[in-house]
């Protein structure tokens, strides 16, 4: 380890930690300390009398007790299996370029290369520690027994493994992600340190340690032992929680001074970058991805869209128009020889943290080029909710015409949906008890830029009345957002199946508990009816006006009229689901040559 001032203090803290564990151990073995020293005094007729012989009777057990149960905690701290982070492994064949590249940054830096190189669908980077048996390849089929039984459990001092996020390939060139791994790469100089290893492997085992006393579905005798593991690992803990998170500190501090020797000034740079990305990732996420993994598809280039989602906003934004001159460099993903295939894999990982999705392709969980997106996500996502609105109506028994003389039309119309919201406000005089589930809470839709200024009246920008006071609501517009609600429920209960489970030796977390990273709450029931009346207004776009689906790299599924992308509709649809008022929304159906009249097609 170098003689950096934080490599110095990581190491005083690391000794804290190892001291903390043998003051554990001292207390664990001085029951049997003074057994011993009681049975050693009995036997040469120091310790004699009547006093004595009850204590040696009362040391010797609570004497083997005690270590009984310090090696069973013992036993169970270092064989729980550590916590591992999902990532996709990328083997050296499969990218001899960014193995060399990270090699000779090992050897600018003067510290130990890392053992393996992965990536993980999110936008950071770090080394992580797998050096555990349990996170190791299994064992081969035809192995010698006696060597496995010789040597099967030693721990190998393998250096930590080199987690990228996989976005960072993508849009950062070649000299940028040097420069943003050098301080990354530079913690496994001290990482290799035995004193910060010894208490690295201690801490991680105290956290396998609990989450194996917190297993639930254990019997009632095997639950008493596990929970009194879990409640000595937690105390240990907490005794030791501050030491390593100093002495974690120490280590970042230690590799961030040994890096600035490397690149210093394309690092600075670089972490424009850095930011930039991940902007942009989380915009793809949650505008371009998510609709799709809720209609059963993945798409498979996620890492390929943040490129030209921030190529988009730099077409857009003025202040971007510089990084749009970087596209020229090499990327780091040509560091890659199949980026496509890297780009696949860490896409359906992304869906998995993110959405919960199985973990192979099938018939309700396949793949989508972003070529299809319009035809088969955005199409189908909206013919798809506007089937489920006027099912809900169905069951609400409201008429096609509000003329009940009028003879229906041969399919769903716009006009129903719009002559039923927009008929006289019945309000509800206490709305907190009127359809409890259905009065909406929360901030509004995500995509709703004009919630101050759009037709209808309603300012939310005075003070916070709107907040201690809520406006008398729509009793129509309640009712058939609370029946979505539970038609929606009632969906996704009936297509629910357990999640699909990776081979035992694979499978580092613990699969229950997906998505681990949820992109948004749950929908309110007023942005769900949003939602809904948009995807109708679309259908009849497309089957009236010629409009066409597309995709917004930054705003999503967007309905194109005329080759023009239309931005006006979402206030105006807001307008008729919490005003009633469906002026503005019909003004634009006659402007842009929409017939709400006539039937549309539906899934």
């Amino acid at each position: 380890m170098g003689v950096e001032a934080g490599a110095q203090a990581a190491r005083a803290r690391a000794l804290a930690v190892l001291r903390i564990r043998s003051r554990a151990l001292a207390v664990a073995v001085l029951p049997a300390a003074v057994s011993v020293i009681l049975l050693a005094g009995g036997s040469t007729d120091h310790l004699v009398g009547p006093f004595w012989h009850a204590a040696r009777w009362a040391m010797t057990p609570l004497a083997v007790l005690v270590l009984l149960a310090a090696g069973a905690i013992a036993l169970v701290v270092a064989r729980a299996r550590p916590a591992v982070s999902p990532t996709v492994p990328i083997a050296e064949e499969s990218a001899p370029d960014l193995y060399r590249m990270v090699r000779d940054l090992a050897d600018r830096l003067d510290v130990p290369a890392p053992s393996a190189i992965a990536l993980t669908p999110d936008c950071d980077s770090w080394l992580e520690d797998r050096t555990h048996p349990a996170h190791g390849p299994p064992p081969a089929a035809g192995r010698d027994e006696i060597a496995g039984m010789r040597g099967g459990h030693r721990r190998t001092a393998a250096a930590p493994v080199l987690v990228i996020g996989s976005p960072f390939l993508w849009w950062m060139r070649v000299g940028e992600l040097r420069a943003v791994l050098a301080p990354v790469v530079a913690g496994t100089g001290p990482s290799a340190h035995p004193d910060i290893a010894a208490a690295r492997r201690f801490v991680r085992g105290l956290d396998a340690a609990v989450a194996v006393g917190s297993t639930p579905g254990r019997c009632p005798l095997t639950r008493g032992v596990c929970a009194s593991i879990g409640w000595v690992a937690r105390l240990l803990l907490r005794s030791c929680r501050e030491h390593a998170a100093q002495m974690e500190r120490g280590v970042a501090a230690a590799a961030s001074e040994r890096a600035q020797a490397v690149d210093y000034g394309l690092r600075i740079v670089a972490q424009e970058q850095v930011g930039l990305a991940y902007a942009g990732w989380d915009r793809l996420l949650t505008r371009v991805a998510l609709p799709a993994w809720r209609m059963g598809r993945w798409p498979s280039r996620l890492d390929a869209g943040v490129v030209a989602a921030l190529t988009e906003l730099s077409r857009r934004d003025r202040l971007a128009e510089g990084f749009a001159s970087r596209l020229g460099e090499r990327p780091a993903c040509d560091l890659l020889e199949e980026p496509g295939a890297v780009d696949g894999a860490a896409s359906l990982l992304a869906a998995r943290l993110f959405h919960g999705g199985p973990a192979e392709s099938g018939p309700d969980w396949a793949p989508v080029d972003w070529d299809e997106y319009p035809e088969e996500v955005v199409d189908r996502k909206w013919r798809t909710d506007a089937a489920r609105l006027h099912r809900v109506l169905d069951t609400l028994g409201v008429s096609h015409t509000p003329d009940p003389g009028t003879p229906p039309a041969d399919g769903p119309t716009l006009s129903r949906i719009l002559d039923h919201l927009s008929s006289p406000h019945l309000p509800v005089k206490d709305p907190a008890v009127a359809d409890g589930e259905t009065h909406p809470q929360g901030p509004p839709a995500l995509d709703d830029e004009s919630s101050t200024g759009r037709a209808g009246g309603n300012t939310r920008a005075e003070g916070g009345a709107e907040a201690e006071e809520p406006e008398p609501e729509n009793e129509r517009t309640a009712t058939l957002a609370a029946g979505l609600t539970a038609e929606l429920a009632r969906e996704e209960a009936t297509a629910a199946t357990p999640t699909e489970r990776t081979a035992p030796d694979a499978a580092f977390w613990d699969e229950a508990t997906l998505p681990l990273f949820p992109l948004q709450p749950p929908r309110t029931a007023r942005e769900l009816l949003a939602d809904h009346v948009t995807a109708m207004v679309c259908c009849a776009a497309m089957d009236t006006a010629g409009a066409t689906p597309g995709l917004d790299w930054l705003d999503g599924p967007s309905l194109l009229i005329k080759g023009e992308r239309a931005t006006d509709l979402t206030p105006r649809v807001l307008s008729l689901v919490e005003d009633g008022d469906p002026a503005p929304l019909r003004a634009w159906l006659l402007e842009s040559g929409i017939r709400p009249e006539k039937p549309v097609r539906l899934v």
